[in-house]
């Protein structure tokens, strides 16, 4: 058995920053995670998701998904955001409180 084929459980912390949670591999079979911690007004900056899709689970706050120049997306407490491969994307604390979410990356491959 590799270590990615472990289970394992991992807490969140109560910190107002960065967590990584998941590292991909040899921890995983090539998934990785995070918790985001964005201030008001703060954003992650812009990137792409290659050949990765991507999850993102919003834990508290509100704010908005831009995906490339165009699309505008709310987002928030209670809300789940799928981002497709060769996306580019950001999101934006467009709240008042901190916005929070875990996301989580994997490669993608068609069935």
């Amino acid at each position: 058995m590799t270590s990615s084929e472990k289970a394992f459980v991992r807490e969140l912390n109560a910190e107002p920053e960065y967590q990584r949670l998941l590292a991909g591999r040899p921890e995983t079979c090539g998934m990785r995670s995070g918790r985001v911690y964005l201030e008001p007004g703060k954003d992650c900056g812009e990137h792409s998701t290659k050949d990765h899709e991507e999850l993102l689970v919003f834990l508290a706050g509100r704010g908005e998904l831009q995906i490339g120049d165009a699309d505008r997306l709310a987002v928030g407490s209670g809300k789940v955001a799928y981002i497709p491969p060769q996306t580019a994307h950001n999101v934006r604390n467009s709240g008042s409180e901190p916005l929070v979410y875990i996301y989580c990356v994997a490669p993608a491959r068609e069935a």
